[in-house]
C-alpha cells in the first residue's frame, strides 16, 4: 500500500511545521488525530480538512463537525473518508482547519508519494518535527493581568525656567525686603548726625 507524506504548517506560524506519514487506505479522522498530537493539541474541537487549489483556495470538504441533513448527502465525514479518494495530485494541497472558534489553521502538502509501506513501521507517524508550536490555550488573559497605568507627571522646560525666574523674582523682594530697613535707619543716622552752622547758632 502507498504511503503520503505530508507536510503541516501552521498558517500563521509558517516556521513550525511536522511532516506525517500515512497509508493512503487510512481516514481523514486518522490524519486529524496525528496532526493533534504531532502539534500538542487535544483534538477535542471539530475539523474539517478543504481539498485545495495552488494557491490554497477551499474545495471539497472532510469534517468532523455535526452535519445537517442537507450536508450529509455532499460533505463526507473524516471517519468515513478515505485519503486516497481524495488525493488526485501528487503535490495535493489541503487546507486545515482546527475549532471553528479559535480558527487554527494550517496548510498542507503532499510532499512525497512512497510506493509502499516500511515494514514494521505503524502509520501515521512523525518524521519530522521543526519548531515550537504554540499553545492551543494561552494563559494569559488580555487585559486580566496588565499592569495599572500610572500617570507621571511631567513639567516642561518652560515651566521649569519660569519657576526659576519666579523663584529669584521672589529672593530679590525677600533681599530688598530685609536691607530696606537697615538702609532707611542709616539715612535717619546720617541726618540726624549733620553737624549744625555757626549761623544757625547765632
Amino acid at each position: 500500500m502507498a504511503v503520503y507524506r505530508f507536510r503541516v504548517t501552521f498558517e500563521d506560524f509558517d516556521d513550525v511545521n511536522r511532516e506525517i506519514e500515512i497509508k493512503s487506505s487510512q481516514s481523514f479522522e486518522e490524519l486529524n488525530e496525528s496532526i493533534q498530537s504531532a502539534i500538542g493539541f487535544d483534538g477535542s474541537k471539530p475539523a474539517s480538512f478543504y481539498m485545495s487549489d495552488d494557491h490554497w483556495k477551499k474545495g471539497k470538504e472532510v469534517t468532523s463537525r455535526p452535519l445537517s441533513k442537507e450536508e450529509k448527502e455532499t460533505i463526507s465525514t473524516m471517519k468515513k473518508g478515505r485519503l486516497l479518494d481524495y488525493i488526485i495530485d501528487p503535490h495535493q494541497k489541503i487546507y486545515y482547519i482546527f475549532d471553528n472558534v479559535a480558527q487554527w489553521c494550517f496548510h498542507i502538502e503532499l510532499v512525497k508519494i512512497i510506493v509502499s509501506e516500511e515494514g514494521g513501521a505503524h502509520y501515521p507517524r512523525v518524521i519530522k518535527s521543526v519548531g515550537e508550536a504554540p499553545k492551543q490555550y494561552g494563559t494569559t488573559v488580555i487585559g486580566k493581568h496588565a499592569p495599572e497605568d500610572t500617570e507621571e507627571e511631567f513639567v516642561d522646560e518652560e515651566d521649569i525656567e519660569g519657576m526659576e525666574t519666579e523663584g529669584e523674582e521672589t529672593n530679590a523682594d525677600n533681599d530688598v525686603a530685609a536691607v530696606a530697613p537697615d538702609e532707611f535707619s542709616m539715612e535717619e543716622a546720617e541726618t540726624e548726625e549733620e553737624p549744625t552752622s555757626d549761623a544757625d547758632e547765632i
